[in-house]
C-alpha cells in the first residue's frame, strides 16, 4: 500500500516557512549552475555563427587564431585560383583576403582601453556572411580611410558615432556605418578595407583568407577534403583549412574551459551547502513526526512506502527550488556579458543562452540534489520502531 501524494504534497505545505527556505537554497544552486551553462552556451553560439557552413577559413600552419597567422600575397593569388573557388555570376573569385589587428578603444563610461579586433576585408567580404546587415550608415567604400563598427562596439565603446573619426595607425579613420551580425562575435569587431590597413600597420602579408567553396550541400564534404589535400601538398604553401564555423568553434575552447571549471567549482561548493541544508530540513521534519510516522507504520504501510513517501517530499523540494532557480536565470537572457577572449586577448560581446537541453540538465540537477539531500533522512524514517514510534505521542 503506497502512501498518497496528497499527503507528502501537504506536510510541505504545512512547514511552508522551512520548505521555502531549503527551497531557496535550492534554487540559489540551480540559477547558478544554469547561468553557467547559459554563459558557455551563448559564447559557443556567439562564435559559432560566426561561421558559415559553407565557407574556408584559410590561415598559416600552427597558427590558432588569424592575429597569429599571416599569408604572403603570393600564396594568397596562388589559393585563389584554385578550381574548388566558387564564382559569383559576374565571374568574380567569392575571396576575401583579410587582415586582423588589435586596436585599442575607450569602452563608455570606461577609463582604461580594451583591446578590439579591426578586420580588413576585400570587397566580397560581406558577400562572404550573409547574416551582415547593415543598420545605421553606408558600407565603406574601397581604398578609402572609413570603417564601419559592429553593433556591440557601437553600444559599448564611446566615439564610435557615425562621422566620428578614430586614430589608430598613425591616421584617422572615419567611421560610416553600423552593422549587425546575428549576434556572432562579427558584432565585436572593426571593418575596413584591407589593403588600406596593411598600408596604415606597414604590414606585407594578410592575416586570413576565407572563401565560397564551389561545390556545396551533399558534395561539399568531398571537395573541402580535396581541395585541403592540394593545399597541404603544395609545397609553395605553408596554410591550413577549416570549415569557418569549426574555425570560430576552436576560437571559444580557451574560455569556454574557463568559465565551466570556474563555474562548476563555485556550483559543487554552493550544491554541498544546500545538500546540507536540506538533509537539516528532513531530519528535522522525521524528528517532528516520529509519532505519525509509526501511526502510518501501524496501520499497514511498509518501511518501503514510508521511504518512498520521504524521498519523494524530498524530490518535490528539490524541484521546486529548480524551478525557481530556472525561472530567475531564465531572465538573464535579456543581459549580455563582455569579456576578453583568451584565444585572441580581444573584447567579446555575447548573450546568455537557455536551450532546452539546459533546462533539462538544471532540473536533473535540482531533483539529483534533493535526492541526495533527503535519502538519509528518508532511511531513517523508514527503519523507526513501530513501538517506539507510538509510545513517542
Amino acid at each position: 500500500m503506497r502512501i498518497p501524494f496528497s499527503y507528502v504534497f501537504r506536510n510541505l505545505w504545512t512547514r511552508r516557512l522551512t520548505t521555502a527556505l531549503t527551497a531557496g537554497g535550492l534554487a540559489l544552486v540551480v540559477f547558478v549552475f544554469t547561468t553557467v551553462l547559459m554563459l558557455d552556451a551563448g559564447l559557443k553560439q556567439t562564435l559559432v555563427t560566426s561561421g558559415e557552413l559553407d565557407n574556408v577559413v584559410v590561415i598559416r600552419r600552427g597558427s590558432e587564431t588569424e592575429i597569429q597567422s599571416g599569408i604572403s600575397r603570393y600564396q594568397a593569388n596562388a589559393i585563389e585560383t584554385h578550381p574548388a573557388v566558387a564564382r559569383t555570376p559576374d565571374g568574380l573569385r567569392m575571396v576575401s583576403k583579410e587582415a586582423v589587428v588589435l586596436i585599442s578603444l575607450k569602452k563608455s563610461g570606461a577609463q582604461k582601453p580594451s583591446n578590439v579586433i579591426i578586420r580588413g576585408i576585400s570587397p566580397l567580404g560581406m558577400e562572404l556572411r550573409p547574416q551582415l546587415q547593415l543598420v545605421q550608415g553606408r558600407r565603406f567604400r574601397p581604398g578609402s580611410a572609413e570603417i564601419m563598427v559592429g553593433s556591440a562596439i557601437a553600444k559599448g565603446f564611446a566615439g564610435v558615432e557615425i562621422g566620428n573619426a578614430l586614430r589608430f595607425a598613425q591616421r584617422e579613420w572615419i567611421v560610416v556605418g553600423v552593422f549587425d551580425a546575428g549576434g556572432s562575435g562579427f558584432d565585436s569587431e572593426v571593418w575596413g578595407d584591407a589593403d588600406q590597413l596593411l598600408q596604415a600597420f606597414r604590414r606585407n602579408a594578410y592575416s586570413s583568407m576565407v572563401l565560397r567553396l564551389a561545390v556545396t550541400g551533399s558534395g561539399g564534404e568531398a571537395a573541402f577534403e580535396r581541395f585541403k589535400v592540394d593545399i597541404d601538398n603544395d609545397p609553395r604553401l605553408t596554410n591550413q583549412l577549416k570549415r569557418e564555423q569549426t574555425f570560430y568553434s576552436d576560437q571559444s575552447r580557451a574560455l569556454s574551459v574557463f568559465i565551466t571549471v570556474l563555474g562548476m567549482t563555485l556550483t559543487t561548493i554552493f550544491s554541498i551547502g544546500a545538500m546540507i541544508g536540506a538533509m537539516i530540513t528532513m531530519y528535522a521534519s522525521v524528528s517532528g513526526r516520529v509519532a505519525e510516522i509509526g501511526t502510518l507504520r501501524a496501520l499497514g504501510y511498509r518501511r518501503t512506502s514510508v521511504l518512498l513517501a520521504f524521498v519523494m517530499e524530498s524530490l518535490l523540494l528539490g524541484l521546486t527550488g529548480g524551478i525557481a532557480g530556472l525561472a530567475v536565470a531564465m531572465l538573464m537572457q535579456f543581459a549580455s556579458f563582455s569579456t576578453t577572449n583568451f584565444q585572441t586577448f580581444a573584447e567579446l560581446s555575447f548573450r546568455f543562452t537557455l536551450t532546452p537541453g539546459i533546462v533539462v540538465s538544471s532540473l536533473a540537477f535540482a531533483l539529483a540534489m534533493g535526492l541526495i539531500g533527503g535519502f538519509l533522512p528518508a532511511l531513517r524514517a523508514a527503519n523507526l520502531n513501530i513501538v517506539d514510534s507510538l509510545r513517542a505521542a
